[in-house]
C-alpha cells in the first residue's frame, strides 16, 4: 500500500516459515498470507522488515478498476474512493489473508494465498497470489504470480501503477538512495532522496534499483530489472524503531499494467542485503541492461493504452489492438536506453482496416530525459498495409535530429484512426529486425509433493516466433527403461497445441521410477 494508517484489529499469532543459507535469513508469516515479515543477517535477530500493520511487510499488491470498488457496501471510511486492490497480508480492518498452500524444502519457499481487498471489511479477492522464494549468498530472489478469477466484471479497465512489490523496512533504515541520472551503469553519483512523508515521491531509477540504509550505509536493496519508475520515502521519526513500530521506509518498483479479470500476471525481483556499494556492485554484475525489445507473445510487456483497448487475455501470440478510435495509442513502460544504442526500431504487425484511406498510417513518438512530453517534433510517421498480413516495418529513428540522449518512453499510434471492426495485430516492437525465429529449448520441470511427481513444461504459440498460420504441437512421452522398450505418449498429453502456457502432468511415485521427454513439431 502507498498510504499509511493506524493498525486495526488484533494482531494474529505469527506462524512463520524460514530459509537460512548462513548469510541471510528470510521468513514468511503464514498467518498473514505468506507475506515476507522477516529478513536479517544469519546468526542475528535483527529483523529489518516493518510488520506494524497489515499494510506493511514485503508483499504483493495490485490495482484495477472500478473506482470506487465497494460491492459489499462496507468500505473503510478512511478509504471511501479506493479501487479494486487485493493485497497479500490482509485488509485495513485487520483480517488476514488465507494461506491455501505452503512448502519449504530448505532451499526454497512456496506459498499461495487468497488475498483480501484492502479497503473493504473482510472481503477476499477473487484471485490467488503465489510466491516462490530462494537464497543465493546475500540475495533473495522472489517470483510472484497473480491469477485473477473475477466474476464481478469482464471490463478491460485502464492500466494502473502496480507495486512490484511493496517493501517496508524498519525505521533505522531511513536513508533512501538510488541512481536517478542520465548515464545508467556508468558508476555515476547516487541520489540521497530527502525524507518526504506520504504520498511519497516518484523518480526515474534508471539502473532499476533503490536502497534504504542506516546511518552507516548498510541496509536493503530492491532490484527489479526493467522497472525504471520507482516510488518510496520514509514516514515517522527517522533512525529508530523496530519491526512492530510505526516509523517505516518504503520502496516499490512500479509498472503501469492492465489487469484483466482472468489474467495470469508474473514478475520477479531481488532483495540484496549489504552496503550501498555491495548492492550496486551486485546489480552491475547482472546481465540486464536497458534496451528496446518488446515481444508481445505471452504478455503486454508493460505497455498500456490511451483511447483504446485490446482483445483481452490470454494473448494469442500478439496484441490485437482495437483501432475504432479517433486516436488509438499504445504507451510503453518507462525506459532508460541510449538513442545511439537503438538507431532503428522494427514493428511486426498486421492490419485490418476496412477504409484505409487517411487512416493507414502509423506513428511512433519518443520522450527523452530532457523533455518528458510527446510531440510531433519527436515522432516518425510511416505507411502501413491494411491487408491482414504480417509485415515488419523498419523505423529509422536515427534520421531524426530530435532522437538523441536517453530515451525514457515510447508511444505508438498503430493507425491514425479506425472504425468498428478495425484492428492491428502487433507481434513485437524491437531493436532487432528479425525478432525470435525459433522457440527456446523446452525444459522439463519436476517436483515431488505428497507422494506424487509433477512434470511441467512451457509451450509456445507459433505466432510468437514469426510462424503465423502454423502451430507447435507438443508430446509428453515416458518410458521405464532407457535401454529397453520404446517411448510411449502420456495419455492426455499428446498433440498439445502451444499456447504460451505451462502444461503440468501429475503421476504417483512408483518404485521403479520413469523417464520423461517432450517432443516438439511444427505443423
Amino acid at each position: 500500500m502507498v498510504c499509511l494508517l493506524p493498525a486495526f484489529g488484533s494482531r494474529a499469532l505469527a506462524v512463520e516459515s524460514y530459509l537460512d543459507n548462513g548469510v541471510v535469513k528470510i521468513g514468511i508469516d503464514l498467518a498473514k498470507g505468506g507475506s515476507i515479515t522477516y529478513l536479517s543477517k544469519s546468526g542475528t535477530n535483527d529483523n529489518i522488515i516493518n510488520d506494524h500493520d497489515l499494510g506493511r511487510q514485503i508483499q504483493q499488491s495490485y490495482y484495477s478498476g472500478p473506482q470506487p470498488y465497494n460491492p459489499s457496501n462496507n468500505a473503510n471510511p478512511t478509504w471511501p474512493n479506493w479501487p479494486w486492490n487485493p493485497i497479500q497480508t490482509g485488509d485495513s480492518y485487520g483480517h488476514p489473508s488465507l494461506v491455501l498452500a505452503h512448502t519449504n524444502t530448505g532451499q526454497s519457499l512456496y506459498v499461495k494465498c487468497r488475498p483480501m481487498q484492502w479497503a473493504l471489511n473482510n472481503v477476499p479477492g477473487e484471485c490467488t497470489f503465489e510466491s516462490w522464494i530462494s537464497l543465493n549468498a546475500n540475495v533473495v530472489t522472489v517470483s510472484n504470480r497473480l491469477i485473477n478469477m473475477r466474476t464481478d466484471t469482464a471490463e478491460q479497465f485502464a492500466g494502473r501503477d502496480q507495486e512490484l512489490p511493496a517493501v517496508y523496512t524498519i525505521g533505522r533504515l531511513y536513508r533512501l538512495f538510488s541512481y536517478a541520472g542520465d548515464a545508467p551503469f556508468t558508476g555515476g553519483a547516487l541520489t540521497n532522496f530527502p525524507i518526504v512523508p506520504p504520498p511519497w515521491q516518484y523518480w526515474r531509477a534508471t539502473e532499476s534499483w533503490a536502497a534504504l540504509v542506516d546511518v552507516n550505509g548498510w541496509g536493503l536493496g530492491v532490484y527489479h530489472p526493467g522497472a525504471v519508475r520507482f516510488v518510496g520515502g520514509f514516514a515517522g521519526a527517522p533512525g529508530s524503531g523496530g519491526p512492530n513500530d510505526d516509523p517505516t521506509g518504503y520502496i516499490s518498483p512500479t509498472h503501469v499494467e492492465i489487469l484483466d479479470s482472468n489474467i495470469e500476471y508474473t514478475y520477479s525481483y531481488q532483495l540484496i542485503l549489504g552496503t550501498l556499494q555491495e548492492i550496486r556492485d551486485w546489480v552491475y554484475a547482472q546481465p540486464y541492461r536497458p534496451g528496446a525489445d518488446f515481444h508481445f507473445c505471452t504478455d503486454r510487456q508493460h505497455w498500456y493504452y490511451q483511447q483504446t483497448t485490446d482483445a483481452g487475455w490470454p494473448l494469442n501470440g500478439r496484441l490485437r489492438v482495437n483501432l475504432a478510435s479517433t486516436d488509438p495509442q499504445m504507451w510503453s513502460p518507462f525506459c532508460a536506453y541510449y538513442a545511439t544504442n537503438v538507431p532503428k526500431l522494427y514493428v511486426r504487425a498486421a492490419y485490418q482496416i476496412a477504409n484505409p484511406t487517411g487512416r493507414a498510417t502509423g506513428q511512433l513518438f519518443w520522450q527523452t530525459s530532457s523533455d518528458s512530453a510527446f510531440s510531433e517534433a519527436r515522432s516518425l510517421r510511416f505507411p502501413v498495409v491494411a491487408d491482414g498480413q504480417f509485415r515488419t516495418y523498419e523505423l529509422n529513428l536515427a534520421a531524426s535530429n530530435s532522437y538523441t540522449g536517453l530515451i525514457t518512453r515510447l508511444c505508438f499510434d498503430p493507425a491514425a484512426s479506425g472504425q468498428s471492426g478495425d484492428y492491428a495485430d502487433i507481434a513485437w516492437i524491437s531493436s532487432s529486425p528479425v525478432g525470435a525465429n525459433e522457440p527456446s529449448p523446452t525444459l522439463l520441470g519436476m517436483m515431488q509433493t505428497d507422494g506424487a511427481i509433477v512434470i511441467s513444461f512451457p509451450t509456445v504459440n507459433a505466432a510468437c516466433v514469426s510462424q503465423e498460420g502454423h502451430q507447435f504441437l507438443y508430446d509428453l512421452e515416458s518410458r521405464t527403461n532407457l535401454l529397453l522398450g520404446a517411448w510411449q505418449g502420456v495419455p492426455g498429453f499428446t498433440n498439445l497445441v502451444g499456447d504460451n502456457r505451462v502444461k503440468m502432468f501429475t503421476n504417483l511415485v512408483t518404485a521403479g521410477g520413469a523417464f520423461y521427454r517432450v517432443k516438439l513439431r511444427l505443423e
